[in-house]
């Protein structure tokens, strides 16, 4: 498997449908982040049994989104680890598929919703770590106004620029989370 194949899965219908249960898309992203983990490990972290974390893994399998860590467990203890470090999806594939349009949606919400949650929880322990990286921390938000063409090219300069940044761990490396997100909002002025 090619770098590019082994960061993104290319998200298309099949994969959307896989991932339209938030749990999964939680399961996911503790092994993308977190590394290897047991259905039972991940069903502590996640508050299920280790039951309903099994079977959705096995969900995940079947996708390819997953897959058995060999190197790890044994016949009682079954490691899993994500096949991709991320994931690529364009709504436009699916907002104007009545039969995708839901499976959209429910993936965009939970994705928002972990994107919030880790960084009201970095925020939270903020004070917890070194100097150095709270220092270093950055939070923005910036109001553009631009064609959608300029949309896209602003997104993919940023993307590049991500794509610089990867690279395999290193010692001394600590996981950073980076967000990105570019989306028209309604202008709604206040009305004299």
């Amino acid at each position: 498997m090619g770098k590019s194949e082994r960061y993104l899965a290319r998200i298309d219908g099949r994969l959307l449908r896989a991932l339209s249960h938030p749990l999964r898309v939680r399961i996911l992203e503790l092994l993308r982040e977190d590394g290897p983990a047991t259905a039972s490990g991940l069903g502590k972290r996640l508050g299920e049994s280790s039951g309903t974390t099994s079977w959705h893994l096995r969900q995940l399998a079947e996708y390819g989104l997953v897959t058995e860590d060999s190197e790890r467990g044994n016949r009682r203890d079954r490691w899993w680890k994500a096949v991709h470090e991320g994931d690529q999806l364009q709504g436009q594939d699916f907002i104007r598929d009545p039969d995708l349009v839901g499976p959209f949606s429910t993936y965009a919400h939970t994705m928002v919703e972990q994107r919030y949650a880790a960084e009201a929880q970095f925020v939270a322990e903020m004070r917890d770590w070194s100097d150095e990286w709270i220092d270093k921390v950055s939070f923005h938000d910036s109001p553009l106004s631009l064609t959608p063409d300029e949309a896209a090219a602003l997104s993919d300069e940023i993307l590049d620029v991500i794509k610089r940044y990867r690279r395999p761990a290193k010692e001394g490396d600590t996981p950073v989370r980076v967000h990105w997100a570019a989306f028209p909002r309604r202008s709604r002025p206040e009305e004299s």
